[in-house]
């Protein structure tokens, strides 16, 4: 059975650590909460206990035959605090260790994730980042908050992450996968841009944002600070990422190149339109008494990604592309992929056969990942998260 220990600090969002609680137990995890002192505010040790059918201790000083402080970490397959206040990640990043809780982050020889939750200028502050840069530098796993509703009137970036999300989240770190991403800062795009003709139609494509999504969640599993630019994706972001929202292909570039700045890794897994109108029309294009047809020109959009591998330094970042091909008389999918990847000058191009509509909606994927260094990676029918690990797993070699 899974040992997790469940870590509450002393923050308002105290009351929703209950419900991740539930989740774990109710799916067969065994968990042991330690709460602060502080955080017994705002839950009490009787609801812990009732919900985890385990004792609760605050202290080093209560059972001390048992050497809870040493123990605790020891046996535990992953330790997460939610939520983790501002004092709680400073504590942790300088190493002290006044009460259970922060002697328990101090033994753990098991992954350690914090899910961060105060409010916005108290997340940005320049402490807090930097005591999160360095919690994430040694390996931890620490969740970007989510923006919404936070105490008060106030609204801002620094809410928990949905409770159901962390737990995702958690699982994914529980099945082991090397934090070879820590301390990395990647960045991903996702789903399709759209190029608006007039106020109400548009030039769009199929992409639903799944497969980045899945990338930027297995990220987070592996330890990085991720960053997605999600073009007109209706999914629910995976917690602890940085969202930001565009629409148009020319939004995605600016925000794209924005994050790109001193990023380890990019992987361009959006699909931008390749043209756009050239004259976007302020009222709705009507049908004509004579029956016309309006004619509609169109111009090329700029490439993202060769403007990527053009704007970079040296060797970073890495940058990844994606190729949606399907086969013609003039060449199969692979020759054409060759062909984009040359031309394209990326390190690494995944190709996915989109004949007959696959990949496009569904929740499994099939690629081939080809790199500009000759390697072929054949990754064959399964969930969209085998393959984003199958993409990292690539990345992470030539980041090293």
């Amino acid at each position: 059975m899974t040992e997790v220990v469940l870590g509450v600090a002393g923050g308002i969002a105290s009351y929703k650590a209950a419900e991740l609680l539930r989740l774990f137990t109710e799916s067969g995890h065994s968990v042991r909460v330690v709460p602060t002192e502080s955080s017994l505010n705002f839950v009490g040790t009787a609801t812990w206990e009732a919900l985890s059918g385990k004792p609760v201790q605050v202290g080093v000083f209560e059972h001390v035959d048992e050497v809870a402080h040493v123990r605790i970490g020891r046996s535990a397959d992953l330790v997460l605090v939610a939520p983790a206040t501002a004092n709680l990640l400073a504590k942790a990043a300088h190493g002290l260790a006044d009460d259970l809780l922060t002697n328990t982050l101090l033994t753990a020889t098991c992954p350690v994730m914090f899910a961060p939750a105060m409010h916005t200028e108290m997340w940005e502050n320049s402490a807090t980042q930097a005591n999160v840069a360095t919690l994430r530098s040694r390996g931890h796993v620490v969740l970007e908050p989510a923006v919404g509703r936070l105490t008060g009137a106030d609204t801002g970036k620094g809410r928990l992450p949905d409770p159901a999300d962390i737990f995702r989240a958690a699982l994914d770190v529980l099945e082991g996968r090397p934090l070879d991403l820590a301390g990395r800062h990647v960045v991903v795009s996702a789903g399709g841009t759209r190029e608006f003709l007039d106020p109400v139609r548009f030039l769009g494509n199929r992409s639903s944002g799944r497969q980045g999504f899945a990338l930027a969640a297995a990220a987070v599993a592996r330890g990085a600070r991720v960053t997605v630019v999600a073009a007109n994706v209706e999914l629910p972001a995976p917690a602890g990422v940085d969202v930001v929202r565009v629409v148009s292909t020319e939004q995605l570039r600016q925000q794209v190149l924005l994050a790109a700045e001193g990023a380890d890794a990019v992987v361009m897994a959006a699909a931008p339109a390749d043209f756009r109108p050239a004259q976007f029309v302020d009222a709705k294009i009507k049908k004509t008494p004579d029956g016309a047809t309006p004619e509609i020109r169109l111009v090329e959009n700029p490439d993202i990604l060769v403007e990527l591998v053009g704007a970079r330094a040296g060797a970073a970042p890495v940058i990844v592309g994606f190729a949606a091909e399907t086969g013609d008389a003039t060449a199969t999918v692979i020759e054409h992929a060759r062909a984009k990847l040359a031309r394209k000058g990326c390190d690494l191009l995944v190709v996915n056969d989109v004949s007959d509509g696959k990949a496009f909606g569904r929740d499994d994927n099939e690629a081939v990942l080809l790199g500009a260094d000759g390697s072929v990676v054949e990754v064959p029918l399964g969930p969209k998260t085998a393959l984003a690990h199958a993409v990292w797993d690539a990345v992470v070699q030539r980041l090293d």
